[in-house]
Order: structure tokens, then sequence, then C-alpha cells
């Protein structure tokens, strides 16, 4: 086990990868195109990995992501968000070199962009499927349509099908709700692309969402998905369902700094600026910014401890020690609260072997 002098994102590499396998298995039984979203783990490594099991697409949340895949070989990346204009130099640059898919959310976007573009470039169009974060309606036909028709007409974009985000699955506590919300997704997907295939006969129906791929085990008419928070899942997924515990492959170490026995409280090194400000409501009502878990010689154990960290200021966790068992100088494993968050503000990640494991920088 390394050594914690402080705060510190810690890997257990070989639950990362039977996370990878299990979803490379899942996809590869239903003859379904995994295009992972790389956003969570932003790694090269870790990308990697995905590789070595046959993997050759990624999905990612910004151009910047898109270029520091590319720079390790990617060369069929989806931009999972709404296309912006302003970065059309981006786009050219990634364009000449790869396949790269943007995704169209509006008819405005459209002209912005291919006014710009220098090279091919495949758009997808954004379907709402009831998340409401964005996308065309999917009962608006005549919007979808003259999309379709904009970017068929363009010099350099190509048409490549619909993309859905279920992002309403995060709200869900049983499997049942996932299914249900899934179905819902798929009826809509599937209904256009059959009134569009007659002219579009090879546009793809693409959808992500954890919480659906790691339920379901048939995925029937899509023809890719993009999880992405699975690849090291965290304490909402397990609270949705998505996972088991001990599926949860990050732990963030801090040290304590203080004790206060009298409250039942202790302090660590690890604020906001280290997990995100990222809360859920537990089982019980209390506000949880992440899950105390007991160290192991191999990791950490994932059996109930009663400690949680209940409040975060910049640098400072007020953790909440039931058996006051904390002393000064300790150090203790947190699961985290939001897996894509804590990583983005960590920047790195430590395996259990002691292995650092880099992450894309930040753009200036």
């Amino acid at each position: 086990m390394v050594n914690i002098s402080r705060p510190t994102l810690l890997l257990d590499k070989r639950k990362c990868l039977d996370n990878i396998d299990r979803i490379v298995a899942k996809a590869k039984n239903n003859d379904v195109l995994l295009r992972p979203h790389f956003k969570t783990h932003q790694s090269h490594e870790i990308g990697r990995w995905f590789r070595d099991r046959g993997v050759k697409q990624c999905t990612v949340s910004s151009l910047h992501m898109a270029a520091y895949f590319a720079q390790d070989g990617w060369d069929d990346i989806t931009v999972a968000f709404p296309v912006n204009h302003h970065e059309i130099e981006v786009i050219n640059q990634l364009a000449a070199k790869i396949a790269l898919n943007i995704l169209i959310t509006s008819i405005e976007s459209i002209a912005l962009i291919q006014s710009g573009l220098k090279h091919k470039v495949n758009a997808f169009i954004d379907i709402d499927t009831g998340y409401h974060r964005t996308g065309f309606q999917p009962a608006h036909h005549a919007k979808i349509e003259e999309a379709i028709q904009l970017i068929d007409r363009s010099s350099f974009l190509q048409f490549a099908g619909f993309l859905s985000h279920a992002g309403h699955t995060y709200k869900c506590r049983s499997h049942e709700e996932i299914k249900r919300i899934h179905k819902v997704e798929m009826d809509i997907m599937l209904g256009l692309a059959n009134k569009f295939r007659p002219s579009f006969g090879n546009l793809l129906i693409s959808i992500g969402d954890t919480p659906s791929a790691s339920v379901l085990d048939r995925f029937e008419g899509m023809n890719e998905m993009r999880p992405g928070n699975l690849v090291f899942y965290d304490l909402v997924q397990e609270q949705i369902g998505s996972c088991a515990k001990d599926q949860i492959a990050l732990a963030m170490a801090c040290p304590v700094v203080a004790v206060y026995p009298e409250r039942s409280e202790a302090i660590i090194y690890g604020g906001g600026v280290h997990f995100s400000k990222d809360a859920m409501t537990t089982d019980a009502g209390r506000i949880s910014f992440g899950e105390l878990v007991e160290r192991t010689n191999e990791g950490w154990s994932t059996a109930p401890t009663g400690s949680y960290i209940k409040s975060l200021s910049q640098e400072h966790g007020i953790v909440h020690v039931p058996s006051n068992n904390l002393k000064v100088g300790d150090v203790i494993f947190v699961l985290p609260v939001h897996a894509c968050l804590t990583a983005d503000k960590m920047g790195a990640y430590i395996t259990l072997e002691g292995e650092r494991i880099a992450r894309l920088a930040s753009p200036v």
C-alpha cells in the first residue's frame, strides 16, 4: 500500500478492469458497438485498457479531450456535447486527422459550423428522450427533417444518425425504473430511425448512460452504446442500483488532522477542491459527501462503518464518526459520491500497487 501524506485518489486496478471486461462482454454478446465515454477517467493509460480489449472508438465531452485521445491513437471520436462554432479551428485540425463526430442540438448551429468547415465531419442529431437537457424534441419531425436536410446539403457535414443520453436514469432507485426509461428512449429512437432510414439507410442509433448499460442484459435496436461512469462507479451508482459497492474502483485517501470525540466528528485534509461538492441523500435521510470504508491489506472493505463526510469546505472535510475510533495522524479511505468530478478535481490516480496514472490536464 502506498504512503499517504495528502489527499490521494486511489485506483483499484483489478476492480476497474473487471468493470471494463463486463461491459465489453455485454456489448459483444449484443453485437453492439461499444463507444465508451472517456470523460470519467480522461486517461491515456485507462483508455488503453479498453483498446487492449478490442475497443476502437470512444466518446468525449470536449474538443480538448478529443485532441488528447487523438494523440494516443484514437481515430474515431464522438464529442457528445453541443457543437461550439467558436472552436471551428480545433474542429478542422481534428477532422483533418481522425473521424470526428459532432453533436447537433439546434438548427442554428448547422449553418454556423458548416460555414467554417474545411474537412469532413460526421454529425449526430441530439434527441431529447426525457432528460430535458439538450436536443430536438422527438415529436418535432419537421424540425428534425430540416436539420437532416441542411446537413445533407453541406459540403463537409455528413448525417450519422441520432444520439441520446437518458440522464434521468440517475434519478432512478430501482431496476424497474431504469428499464422503463430505457424502453421509452428506445421506442423514441427506433421510431425516428424507422421514419428516416428509407432516405438514410445507414443512420446509427447511439445511446449512452451507465445505469441502463449496467442493469440491462439485452440491447435490441441500438447500434452503439456510450457508458462512461461504469469504468469506476461511485456511491450514486450504487444507490441507483447500477453496481454493488465492491465494484466501486476509486477511494480517496485523506489524513485525519483533528478529532472532536464530544461531537462525534473528525476533520480530514480533503475538501471541495478534492472531492467536488456533489452530495447525495442517504437512505437514512442524511446528506453525504462520501462514505468511509475500512482499509485492508488488499485495498478497502465495503462493510458498513457508519461514518461519512457530512460537510466540505475548500480544504476541510468534517466526518461523522459515531464510534469515535479515529485519531490524529490516521489516514481514512472514502468512497466518492461522484467519481467523474472527484477524478477531475484530483488530476491523477495512484494504483494500490503505487503506480501513478496521469490524466488530461485542464485547458488554460
